[in-house]
């Protein structure tokens, strides 16, 4: 067993994407003999809990990014790991930097999960200057700069102007699902509250980006007058969600579900999986609907959904805010004869083993193993 440490730097552990993605990595490194540890910039977040479970959780106590440059610095200096794996902007460029200061060196890989000129831009000139310039500084000193996706990658090289190659493409790892327990199945089945009608389901938090609106209008317009819609998440626009769904008169077919953790019970319980996303880095969820050999619906945002549905070959691809377009989507989808176990093959292409190997070959070159550019 190794005795090395590889620490993950991430600004908290709430419950999103990008951060699930950092707990299924830490998981397949704690497999392989590796000690985690967490290095949030506040320790708080719904998988604060679970991440304690693989390794240690140290909170630098940062109420700004910018406030968390000397402990990171501090934690660097005094802990000396041997490996640092750092996500999401600006504190991708802050570990660089902090490594610098801290006299220790250790290899460090960047990991960016979305697509940072879409999510900064109207921010001004002096914002986007400041974005390229600390993402060239980090990606030339970094032993490894990852794009979870191929416009992402992309995306980071048109912002910082250097070769594209220098940006390795890594998947997100996807867990297979896990064998879905009678309670389990009972507590998705009294959410749905019993009916005959067909099953769509959606899983994010709600914020802007997400678009879940956009789902309430396309059931209404449905024209299916039994379907039902399920939103499993939470966040600060479920007042704004619930109002839309009374406006569209389509309250009593919207479920809440609320924030959940198991999520093989929802995914197995629903025909068609929707995603009305106005932009994607990935699209985790996806991938794990498909494991259940859903159905996908999912906006043709940028950059994740086209490239895991092969720009269609595995689910439907409307374009973001089009609601009659979203609306045709389902129809045919609910409508149409689908091969789960085609869907489950393709979900098996980003089994998390895959992903766990390139990111270790990035941060222990020496283990030999390739990384796809």
């Amino acid at each position: 067993m190794s005795e090395k440490t590889i620490s993950i730097v991430l600004p908290d552990l709430r419950g999103g994407g990008a951060e699930r993605v950092n707990l299924d990595l830490a998981k397949g490194f704690r497999a392989r003999g590796f000690n985690i540890e967490f290095v949030l910039r506040m320790a708080r977040g719904e998988l604060l809990e679970e991440a304690n479970e693989i390794g240690q959780i140290v909170g630098l106590n940062a109420p700004r990014v910018r406030s968390a440059v000397q402990p990171l610095i501090n934690y660097i200096a005094e802990r000396r790991p041997d490996a640092i794996l750092s996500s999401m902007w600006p504190l991708t460029a802050i570990t660089i930097w902090a490594r610098a200061r801290s006299r220790h060196y250790c290899p460090v890989v960047l990991a960016e999960h979305g697509m940072l000129s879409r999510q900064y831009n109207g921010r001004g000139s002096l914002h986007k200057l400041m974005l390229e310039k600390t993402l060239e500084y980090a990606a030339t000193r970094a032993e490894g700069v990852v794009g979870v996706s191929q416009g992402v990658a992309d995306d980071l090289a048109n912002l910082t102007g250097l070769d594209r190659g220098r940006f390795n493409v890594i998947y997100n790892p996807v867990p297979l699902s896990g064998r879905v327990t009678a309670r389990a199945r009972d507590h998705v089945e009294n959410l749905w509250q019993g009916g005959q009608g067909k099953r769509i389901i959606t899983v994010g938090t709600f914020k802007q980006v997400k678009n879940q609106a956009l789902l309430i209008d396309a059931l209404a317009g449905l024209g299916d007058t039994q379907a039902r819609l399920m939103l499993v998440g939470d966040g600060d626009l479920r007042g704004d969600l619930e109002r839309r769904a009374q406006e569209m008169g389509v309250m009593d077919r919207v479920k809440f579900a609320g924030f959940q953790t198991e999520l093989d019970a929802f995914y197995a319980s629903a025909d068609v999986f929707a995603l009305a996303s106005w932009r994607e880095g990935f699209g985790n969820v996806i991938v794990e609907a498909m494991h259940h050999g859903l159905k996908i619906v999912s906006t043709d945002c940028p950059t994740g959904p086209g490239e895991i549905l092969e720009n269609g070959k595995y689910g439907w691809l409307p374009p973001p805010g089009d609601h009659d377009a979203m609306a045709a989507a389902l129809r045919e989808a609910l409508a149409s004869p689908f091969d789960p176990d085609r869907q489950k093959s393709r979900a098996a292409a980003f089994r998390p083993d895959i992903a766990i190997e390139a990111y270790l070959a990035l941060l222990f070159p020496h283990r030999g193993q390739t990384v796809g550019k």
